[in-house]
């Protein structure tokens, strides 16, 4: 299936979800994240704030925001910056999503855990994006554990990847954790 196809069909099966089948997602999804020994242990977490169609991360950042140190994206060109989260500083950036203001970038080798978006995933931790490619160029030259989160419809058994895109180590949706391969 083509990653248009699979956008496609994705965006569909979400537009089916209701507010309250969207929430109990989430909080499934959250609190599955927050039992992983990699997230206890990790100080250092690049999130991203959710588009509406997403599985919602605002609540489960600001729950966390005084004991872990977030740090969210923000879009420079073709590439991504890391900045530290405050939520006193953020503006709406690139595709009306809020961003980080300031210039205290962070280095991505500095982050230990990222939580990956994406439109799709399969088992073994491929991704379809929204098709920029920011999140691969980012991932590439990361070591960090990478965690994709979704809802159950988003998962797929086989999505077709090239020598660009770079696989998560684990997703996440509200019925399972996937471990999709060894982290690095």
């Amino acid at each position: 299936m083509k990653k248009e196809e699979i956008r496609n069909r994705v965006r569909a099966r979400k537009s089916m979800l209701s507010p309250s089948e969207r929430q109990k997602a989430a909080d499934s999804v959250f609190q599955q994240l927050e039992d992983l020994a990699a997230f206890i242990l990790s100080d250092r977490i690049l999130m991203y704030h959710s588009l509406p169609d997403e599985l919602s991360t605002r609540s489960f950042i600001d729950k966390w925001c005084g004991r872990k140190h977030f740090f969210l994206p923000r879009v420079n060109g073709v590439n991504l910056d890391i900045l530290p989260y405050d939520r006193a500083h953020l503006r709406l950036g690139a595709f009306q999503i809020e961003e980080p203001e300031g210039d205290d970038t962070a280095d991505i080798n500095d982050i230990e855990l990222i939580v990956v978006p994406a439109v799709a995933y399969d088992r073994q931790g491929n991704r379809v994006g929204r098709g920029k490619g920011y999140y691969d160029r980012l991932l590439s030259t990361s070591r960090a554990l990478k965690i994709g989160i979704a809802y159950d419809c988003q998962l797929f058994d086989e999505i077709e990847a090239d020598e660009l895109d770079v696989p998560v180590d684990m997703v996440i949706t509200e019925t399972r954790t996937y471990k999709c391969r060894r982290s690095r």
